[in-house]
Formats: C-alpha cells, structure tokens, sequence
C-alpha cells in the first residue's frame, strides 16, 4: 500500500525555529532547526501525552514540555529519563519549495 505524502507549508514560511504539526495516523512535528535542518517526529512524548512542538529545541533534540524528556531529532530517540521509548521519526523532503512528510508507517 503507498505511502500517503502530506503537505506542510511552503519552506518559505517554516523558518529557522520553527515547529509545524500535521495530521497523519498521529500528529506528526515538522522542526526547522537554528541551524536549518529539517526533521519530523510524532508529535506526542512517549511518557506522557504532551506536545512536543511545545517544546525547547536545542541543535538536534527537542525537550519535552512536560517532564522534560529529551528526544533526538534524527532518531526518536529518548537521552535522559523519564521518556524510555523512542517517538517514530518520519521523512521530511522539499520539493519545488514546498515541505512535505512522508509519515513512517
């Protein structure tokens, strides 16, 4: 079964810092870093229910509201305690100036 592509924004308007959320199975977190990468992560902390776009970005990693759980953008991956699990991480592309989420699956 193909995968669905979903649109995020132009890339124009996801500047550096920036965070946006999209509808997949899952909210799903587009991060525009300081530095200018581009990541997406599901958008739920896998140690409680809280958003993580409304959390503290620094470099690669996104520290949730929360409890302070920290997740390796690239990976999922949690760093410290209390998140043990790792968030899916999902492919982010620009194509003809436009961002797009292909949701892992």
């Amino acid at each position: 079964m193909p995968r669905m592509t979903i649109s995020v924004c132009a890339a124009a308007d996801l500047a550096r810092g920036d965070v946006r959320v999209v509808q997949a199975d899952v909210p799903v977190a587009v991060f525009r870093t300081d530095g200018g990468d581009l990541y997406a992560i599901d958008d739920t902390c896998t140690h409680q229910r809280a958003s993580l776009a409304e959390g503290f970005v620094e470099g690669d990693t996104v520290e949730c509201p929360l409890h302070a759980a920290c997740f390796d953008l690239r990976t999922g991956q949690p760093s410290c305690p209390p998140a043990t699990e790792p968030v899916r991480t999902h492919v982010v592309r620009v194509v003809d100036g436009h961002v797009w989420v292909d949701p892992a699956g």
